[in-house]
């Protein structure tokens, strides 16, 4: 059991580190061009989020 383990975690590692260097290869990669959008959907998740926490935490205080 503990070689067949063994075994995965080499393979598992030697796949991660090929992998890294293709990863990395590429230098900087710019942003998408809908991450304006995509910042904008999640602040505006962020303040529908915060308004209902609020909303809760008034209704359990009392």
């Amino acid at each position: 059991m503990v070689l067949e383990n063994w075994i995965g975690v080499s393979g598992w590692k030697r796949q991660a580190v090929d992998g890294m260097q293709e990863l990395f290869a590429g230098g900087a990669s710019r942003p998408p061009a809908d991450h304006a959008a995509t910042i904008h959907d999640l602040h505006a998740k962020i303040g529908e989020l915060t308004v209902e926490r609020d909303f809760l935490a008034r209704g359990l205080a009392r």
